[in-house]
């Protein structure tokens, strides 16, 4: 059991510093959306978003599959493009 609760404190480290880097990442698609809304371009560009899981996926020594490491993106882009949206829209009804 000890060797259970070691892992466990782990993974709770690992997540922590997971949700930390997923802050940054948010922050920088903040940004993003602001710096789109000035120059007038879209937020979504489906190119870009393959390219984000096609580069991630090189990234991947196992044991996730590429499959589980596309869903996962999936959802992290699906977050960042609304906080572009977000910031894009909120930005120009003011």
């Amino acid at each position: 059991m000890d060797r259970i609760e070691e892992l466990r404190q782990e993974i709770d480290a690992y997540d922590r510093r997971i949700v930390e880097l997923l802050n940054k990442r948010a922050q920088c698609a903040d940004d993003i959306g602001t710096i789109k809304r000035r120059l007038d371009l879209p937020v979504y560009v489906p190119s870009r978003e393959e390219q984000v899981i096609a580069h991630v996926q090189t990234f991947n020594p196992g044991p996730l599959s590429a499959e589980a490491i596309s869903r996962l993106y999936e959802r992290i882009i699906d977050e960042s493009r609304r906080l572009e949206q977000d910031n894009f829209h909120k930005r120009n009804t003011t």
